[in-house]
């Protein structure tokens, strides 16, 4: 078994078995949460895949299992299914436990406006690095639909995002280099801020807030569909 996939199964366990839970019961919102991680999923794929093949990033071979699908590692496929999944129960977890957790509407949006002008800076900036423009175009973006539809997920998920960052920092920080030799995901460093915290590159914070946000969204307007 690859590093990688080792790490995406133990990601993943337990929030799946938690999801029958009694008082959970999160597999009964799988009706919204699976075509929101798939939709979602098949977006930040497509983008991997390119930015892959233009080697902005890449993988080591010696912690995968050499199994490729639209020519990313399997691994890399799954990890846009069991991080989402698992950050999206985590969320949905801390708010059944504590349904109080979240900003007040005027705070989030001050916080919302400023972290969009912030993005909308740092890309302009940054025009000639790829994922640096890329991903803080997407949340730039992700925000701006949830300050226009005045989404709910919103003022919860800031709070949940800092509680969702603890294996975050752990799963991203082995994949890249932490408490290993070498790197499961190289970065080539033209193409970012070259900024890391660890060393995980500061830009993948805003991707995984902006993967999960796009997901609470997508499900926020699903729930309203049915």
């Amino acid at each position: 078994m690859s590093l990688y996939f080792l790490l995406l199964l133990i990601t993943g366990i337990v929030p799946l078995s938690l999801s029958f839970d009694k008082r959970l019961q999160f597999y009964k919102s799988w009706k919204y949460v699976l075509p929101s991680i798939f939709a979602v999923a098949a977006v930040y794929i497509a983008v991997d895949v390119y930015f892959t093949k233009m080697n902005y990033w890449g993988f080591n071979p010696d912690y995968l299992s050499g199994v490729y699908l639209f020519h990313l590692p399997i691994e890399e496929v799954l990890f846009f299914i069991v991080v989402p999944y698992a950050s999206i129960f985590l969320h949905e977890s801390i708010l059944e436990y504590f349904p109080q957790v979240k900003l007040s509407r005027k705070f989030n949006n001050t916080l919302t406006t400023l972290l969009i002008a912030m993005s909308l800076v740092l890309l302009l900036l940054n025009t000639e690095r790829s994922y640096t423009f890329y991903i803080f175009t997407k949340l730039a973006v992700a925000l701006s639909i949830a300050l226009w539809i005045r989404s709910r997920a919103l003022r919860s998920f800031y709070l949940t995002f800092l509680v969702i960052l603890i294996p975050f920092l752990i799963v991203n920080g082995i994949l890249t280099g932490s408490f290993i030799n070498g790197e499961v995901v190289w970065y080539n460093n033209d193409h970012n801020l070259g900024f890391r915290i660890f060393t995980i590159p500061v830009e993948d914070f805003a991707y995984a807030f902006s993967m999960i946000l796009l997901n609470l969204l997508l499900i926020e307007k699903l729930k309203k569909l049915y």
